[in-house]
C-alpha cells in the first residue's frame, strides 16, 4: 500500500507531506523522514502477496450484497460535506 499526504493548507487543516510505503502484513517498508515534501522509493517482496490477510479475505467475498452497497439511500453527501460534517448520521433503510 502507498500513502501519501498533500503539503500545505486545505482549509483550516495543514497537510504536512508525509508519505509511506506499507507491506502487505502491515509493516511500513519506507517513509518520510521528516514532515515535508518528498519521495519515497522501497524494494517489494512480491513473495509477501499471496499469503497476505487481504488476498485471503478477497477469497470470502460475498458479491451477492454489492447491490446494496451501491444503492442510493437519498441521505448521499459530497466527500467535502461528509468530511466535516457535525450533523448525527440518520439510518435509512435500503428500498
Amino acid at each position: 500500500m502507498l500513502f501519501s499526504n498533500g503539503v500545505g493548507r486545505d482549509d483550516d487543516e495543514l497537510r504536512t507531506g508525509n508519505a509511506m510505503i506499507i507491506d502487505p502484513y502491515g509493516r511500513i517498508v519506507a517513509e518520510t523522514p521528516v514532515p515535508d515534501e518528498a519521495v519515497v522509493s522501497a524494494d517489494l517482496d512480491l513473495g509477501l502477496v499471496p499469503l497476505a490477510t487481504g488476498r485471503r479475505w478477497l477469497r470470502g467475498r460475498r458479491p451477492e450484497l454489492y447491490g446494496l452497497l451501491t444503492q442510493r439511500l437519498g441521505n448521499e453527501l459530497d466527500p467535502r460535506a461528509t468530511r466535516f460534517s457535525d450533523t448525527p448520521v440518520e439510518v435509512i433503510a435500503p428500498q
